[in-house]
């Protein structure tokens, strides 16, 4: 547990949060901020920064509720679909610290949108980039 951390907080029972489910390696709980009607949280229980951090059981175990609620929003709230989100570090909205994984069920008639529209780039671009991750 990380003492300056919102989401070990919450875990600590010191922040009240409107649980939606967890076992004995993850929570989930709403967004106090719902982009949608049932947008939640799924955490680790044991607190790492984000992405970059996370052991891989813990990301296994996270990404696995996160399907388990997935699949329960579209039971019980009848969405159309669903989006995952990451975010890790500021510079991809990272404001909490501890990773988590936003799972917003999406409606056919909901006012979200992607913040950009996608381009298709030359594929010079595309091997360019590729080979620089590739190294």
């Amino acid at each position: 547990m990380n003492d300056d951390c919102l989401f070990c907080k919450v875990l600590a029972g010191e922040i009240p949060a409107q649980l939606v489910d967890e076992d004995e390696h993850t929570v989930a709980f709403m967004d106090i901020n719902p982009w949608t009607r049932g947008h939640a949280l799924v955490i680790p229980r044991r607190h790492s920064r984000n992405l970059y951090d996370i052991d891989l059981d813990d990301l296994a175990r996270t990404a696995a509720g996160a399907q388990r609620l997935a699949r329960r929003m579209k039971e019980r709230l009848g969405c159309d679909g669903i989006n995952l989100i990451n975010s890790c570090e500021p510079a991809a909205w990272q404001t909490v610290f501890h990773f988590h994984i936003h799972v917003i069920p999406r409606y056919d008639d909901d006012p979200l949108q992607l913040p950009v529209r996608p381009e298709r780039v030359p594929d010079e671009e595309l091997a360019a980039v590729a080979a620089e991750i590739r190294g």
